[in-house]
């Protein structure tokens, strides 16, 4: 239903509003148990997704770190490494 949720601190560059606002909509259709809400419930799903958005926000912005920002090519190329070992099993 979901693709996963990323991690979104301590990167370069820093996380864009539209990946926060992207992990905020998978995390509220996990919860929910629904890719698209009825119409009834609409207004309550997407509040609920901008205040996530907002509580990962403010998250990002308050956590510190002394390491390094990762570099998002290098761990897209790792998962790729990952991913190709994990699925070349046969």
């Amino acid at each position: 239903m979901c693709r996963n949720i990323r991690q979104l601190h301590n990167f370069e560059p820093p996380a864009t509003r539209e990946e926060v606002e992207s992990a905020a909509l998978q995390y509220v259709r996990k919860v929910s148990g629904s890719t698209k809400p009825s119409a009834a419930n609409t207004a309550a799903f997407d509040a609920a997704v901008s205040e996530v958005a907002a509580a990962t926000e403010r998250l990002l912005a308050a956590l510190t770190t002394t390491a390094a920002p990762r570099d998002r090519a290098v761990e897209a190329a790792k998962a790729k490494a990952r991913a190709e070992q994990r699925y070349s099993r046969g």
